[in-house]
């Protein structure tokens, strides 16, 4: 018998904080980046801490003011779109799903600036259309309309700057 059996860490004492510990370190990981309800909700349940205490520790993070959901929605929306080049519909999804209200959403996505936001847009579809490789336009536009949709961009816009695309090439 290898003597690693009876010398196994266990794996609940290890993952565990108590009360105290959970606020101290739940600061640090607050203070690092801007985290939303949702995130420190499930870093709890990580660490096997639920129900009452959970919310306990939220709600004292909150009025601390090392968890705000208008300045998590906003440091998310403007994030998003200048590293990962999303559109408002996919930061709209990923906000929903982390919980965040509608209002604070759409506070959030008053950080894109509109112009900056068609620009971006314009610069992906011209990327994507280099890097596709198709010769038949029709599915090409196709392809990069579907990319640009799943980036999270307005069908309506998607569509305005393939065709704004499409005619300079033209010409």
């Amino acid at each position: 018998m290898s003597s690693w059996g009876k010398y196994k860490p266990n794996e609940s004492a290890k993952n565990s904080w108590s009360e105290e510990e959970a606020f101290e370190k739940l600061t640090t990981y607050c203070a690092y980046q801007e985290r939303c309800p949702w995130e420190v909700k499930r870093k709890l349940f990580e660490k096997g801490i639920k129900d009452e205490l959970a919310e306990k520790l939220i709600a004292e993070l909150t009025s601390a003011e090392f968890v705000n959901e208008e300045r998590y929605a906003r440091s998310f929306a403007r994030g998003k779109f200048r590293l990962k080049k999303w559109g408002r519909n996919r930061i709209r999804m990923e906000l929903k799903m982390r919980e965040i209200p509608e209002t604070l959403i759409r506070k959030g996505l008053t950080e894109i600036d509109p112009e900056e936001y068609y620009d971006t847009l314009l610069t992906q579809t011209e990327k994507k259309w280099e890097s596709t490789r198709e010769p038949d336009t029709y599915k090409k536009k196709f392809k990069v309309t579907q990319y640009l949709m799943s980036k999270g961009y307005e069908m309506d816009l998607v569509k305005e700057a393939v065709e704004s695309l499409i005619s300079d090439q033209s010409q």
